[in-house]
């Protein structure tokens, strides 16, 4: 059931934002339309998020699609400019961290554990780095291990280490025989982190910092080992049974995710990440012929609009409206989506202030998320 009040709170923010441009095209006013009926239908829906926010890029224009609230609290819709975890997008980050490497000659793509980082278990040691972006790796997930439950069932919001991580699932066999199939593990991007300090001598943060953050601008992104949040963020939640929101924002450590999902940034922000990510203005775009080789029925988690398909740490989306390639992510309180066009000309992130949903509500996601593609494509 739906908290009493929230659904009914629904705020429509299509206003143009960021520096000045042509108009939009008139065609693409009814795909907003749509877009903004379903994103305040999502908001009302029973069990659905007490906010949502989408962003679409298009050139030098941003516009910003809003329903619901971005604090229960308080009757503010959620905005461009407001923190909030980004959870598995930001594999993207780590992907393009890693392919920088690859272009500056410190790592490969063919790179295995087992040379980079011997002291991994010997089972692991012959998976390589494209195995781990891709997800054809075998690795087991670490997020389905005991260890990670009791972790975050006795101490949440305790500091966990890329170590400590790995020591939940070193012990446990290969899912699989790397390179024989697809399978989604957290644990991949946690190795890749781990390899690119190996070869460059530079903390993650630091390669964060200096090879996407500070290239683009983005000084509202950070990668934080506390469970505090940057002042203004969207609040997340769980909703209960009964349709109460429990704000879960500041719950967890992201350290827990590392590498693998704990980055923080803004719906502004990554709308510009990810249209960088495919313009390859972070690695040379020659590099993007191996990037963008891809895993058929390699689905992100949760699953994006469209069909899905697996390349190194980006997904492609085929849609009835045309094709983008991004990320998804799902973290405690935040369920999100960003994508862009083949040359990164536009961009589009969806995020709502829940983890992501199931059955009905998870086909209206996935909606919703097609609908803004179409949007942000017409």
């Amino acid at each position: 059931m739906r908290c009493r009040g929230l659904g009914a709170v629904t705020v429509a923010a299509a206003a143009a934002l960021a520096v000045p441009a042509a108009p939009v095209a008139h065609a693409a006013i009814p795909a907003e339309a749509k877009l903004q009926r379903q994103l305040n239908s999502l908001v009302a829906a029973e069990g659905g998020p007490p906010g949502a926010i989408v962003t679409l890029r298009r050139g030098a224009r941003l516009r910003v699609l809003t329903a619901g609230v971005a604090d229960v609290r308080k009757p503010r819709a959620p905005r461009a400019s407001d923190h909030m975890r980004i959870a598995s997008v930001a594999k993207a980050f780590n992907g393009a961290v890693a392919l920088r490497l690859v272009a500056d000659g410190k790592l490969g793509l063919d790179d295995t554990i087992g040379a980079l980082l011997p002291a991994l278990p010997r089972a692991w040691s012959a998976v390589t780095v494209r195995q781990m972006l891709n997800h054809t790796s075998g690795l087991p997930d670490y997020t389905q291990s005991k260890g990670f439950v009791r972790q975050f069932t006795n101490d949440p919001g305790g500091f966990v280490s890329p170590a400590k991580i790995l020591g939940w699932v070193r012990r446990d066999k290969l899912v699989f025989k790397p390179g024989s199939r697809y399978e989604y593990s957290n644990t991949d991007n946690i190795v890749v982190g781990l390899m690119a300090e190996q070869v460059s001598g530079r903390s993650y943060l630091a390669l964060l910092e200096e090879i996407v953050f500070e290239p683009l601008g983005l000084s509202r992104t950070s990668f934080p080992i506390r469970p505090a949040l940057p002042q203004p963020f969207i609040h997340g939640y769980l909703v209960d049974e009964m349709g109460t929101p429990e704000d879960v924002s500041t719950l967890l450590s992201p350290s827990g995710a590392w590498a693998s999902g704990g980055i923080v940034s803004t719906p502004r922000d990554l709308n510009e990440f990810i249209g960088a990510y495919l313009a390859g203005r972070l690695f040379p775009t020659s590099l993007q012929g191996e990037q963008l080789r891809f895993v058929a029925r390699g689905e992100s988690s949760p699953a994006g609009p469209g069909r899905n398909a697996a390349g190194l740490a980006v997904f492609r989306y085929r849609t009835k409206c045309g094709t983008v390639y991004g990320h998804t992510g799902n973290f405690p309180g935040y369920v999100q989506f960003a994508a862009a066009s083949r040359d990164g000309g536009r961009a589009v992130t969806t995020s709502l202030n829940i983890p992501a949903p199931t059955g009905k509500l998870l086909a209206r996601l996935r909606a919703m998320q097609q609908a803004a593609v179409c949007a942000l494509l017409r």
